[in-house]
């Protein structure tokens, strides 16, 4: 991954002008969702994918150090995670832990890496 999971890596290139809301997402073994909303700020950056019918409806917080490549031709984001690692994370409910901090370090713990200061 990145020393911050926060923060998009270099070689993702510049993308803070392009929304990438309704990107399919495809982790390393297929697809995982739509982009429902993301955010680009710095050292919180991320995306909040609706899995839909792949693990019932829920929906999953992916930091942005997760990306590997944006394809703005195809509108596909790919994430260097496989199905099962997305879904044996921390459980992701929107109303409860966009804004928790604790919620965050846990899952940056939980992918490896130096979670969010």
């Amino acid at each position: 991954m990145t020393e911050n999971v926060w923060t998009y890596r270099l070689t993702v290139g510049r993308i803070e002008d392009v929304d990438l809301s309704g990107y399919k997402v495809e982790a390393t073994d297929g697809s995982i969702g739509k982009v429902d909303k993301h955010s680009h700020e710095a050292g919180s950056a991320h995306l909040v994918v609706d899995t839909g019918p792949w693990i019932f409806g829920r929906e999953v917080l992916l930091p942005a150090g997760t990306v590997t490549g944006i394809d703005v031709d195809e509108k596909k984001i790919h994430v260097g995670l496989t199905k099962d690692q997305i879904k044996n994370a921390p459980v992701f409910v929107r109303e409860e832990h966009l804004q928790d901090l604790e919620y965050w370090q846990r899952l940056g713990g939980y992918y490896g890496i130096r979670p969010l200061m």
